[in-house]
């Protein structure tokens, strides 16, 4: 009852964006934030400046110096204060609608002054959940701005790399801070799917060494939506990377471009690895199809051999309980002992055939 009622919510919301001008920002999604969340990290070889906000009119006064800065907003619900950072940015009314919109999927638009690249981030949260985020991401000339539906991303490696100085983040433009971004909602993904592995490996133990019940059926059926939900998630960045990779484009330097290769070699192979572990759950499905089939196969069995052992003995005493007048080895004084004699050793004549053909 939950799920559906998040699924007819989810409707509600998309339902919301029709009918409307292209262009306009309403946001579809489902994480309602009461404020939207500034976080400014501005910074050079040199200096280092990290500030956070609720006002998006702090970032700006960021703009004009010669470092790179990093705008991280928190929060898509509250859409005037995205329409003040877009306006500020100049960016294109389309962008905004994306911006907002949870149910686009990833992509990449070129233009003249800025790129603009919507991806999903993949993380657990702290209750083993798997969290798909919505991100947007804009490079400018000193600038990239970052959108999230709310708290919690995988960028702490980055922010941390930039406060200590560490690598090459600061010494490098802000394409750079771009791929690291990137990088680091890749790498993420690898996370996500080592965790899809064991759990893989998991019920292919339980499958093997012990009586499976009902509920691992529950459990590979969410393993299934679960790695659809990646595969929805990775696939089509793995389009935008190579089209980061192939464009020329003035904003990506051709330093960063041998980065973005790796980063699309690192995509192609968290692609090859979903498709592996989806074959896998839909061979765990079969295993367990296969291994109910031979658990009824050896019900169906000894229930077969219990009839067969059973038909000769039914078979004499039905003989001998007719209602005859004349039986004449009903009047034999040892004719009771003798048809018990008989009825044993054809039970064991054919208990003895059965385990030489090993079906017992």
């Amino acid at each position: 009852m939950a799920k559906r009622k998040r699924y007819s919510r989810k409707r509600a919301k998309s339902a919301k964006a029709l009918n409307q001008a292209p262009g306009t920002v309403t946001y579809v999604g489902h994480k309602e934030a009461s404020e939207t969340k500034l976080e400014v990290i501005d910074y050079n070889a040199e200096n280092y400046e990290h500030y956070t906000s609720k006002s998006p009119e702090d970032a700006f006064r960021f703009e004009e110096e010669n470092n790179i800065t990093w705008v991280n907003i928190d929060g898509l619900s509250n859409t005037s204060e995205i329409e003040k950072l877009g306006q500020y940015y100049e960016l294109h009314p389309l962008i905004l609608e994306d911006i907002v919109n949870t149910n686009q999927r990833p992509k990449i638009d070129e233009y003249q002054d800025y790129l603009f690249i919507v991806a999903k981030m993949l993380y657990h949260k702290n209750n083993g959940e798997l969290e798909n985020e919505h991100i947007s991401l804009v490079l400018g000339k000193d600038y990239v701005l970052t959108f999230q539906e709310s708290d919690g991303d995988v960028f702490n490696g980055v922010r941390e790399r930039i406060a200590r100085g560490k690598g090459r983040i600061r010494t490098n433009g802000a394409d750079y801070l771009m791929y690291a971004l990137l990088d680091a909602i890749i790498d993420n993904y690898f996370l996500v799917i080592d965790e899809i592995s064991d759990k893989i490996e998991l019920l292919e133990e339980q499958l093997f060494t012990s009586q499976p019940d009902d509920d691992i059926t529950f459990e590979i059926q969410e393993l299934k939506r679960t790695i659809l939900r990646i595969r929805r998630a990775v696939f089509p960045l793995r389009e935008v990377v190579n089209r980061l990779d192939k464009m020329e484009h003035p904003l990506v330097q051709e330093r960063t471009n041998s980065y973005i290769r790796d980063l699309y070699d690192h995509i192609i192979q968290i692609s090859e690895n979903i498709d592996v572990y989806r074959e896998m759950i839909w061979g765990l499905m079969d295993m367990y199809m296969t291994t109910i089939s031979n658990k009824m196969n050896e019900v169906m069995k000894v229930l077969t051999i219990m009839a067969s052992i059973f038909i000769p003995l039914t078979f004499i005493a039905g003989i001998y309980g007719m209602n005859f007048e004349y039986i004449p080895e009903l009047q034999w004084r040892y004719s009771y002992f003798v048809l018990w004699g008989v009825m044993i050793i054809i039970f064991l004549l054919m208990l003895y055939y059965f385990k030489r053909k090993k079906w017992l």
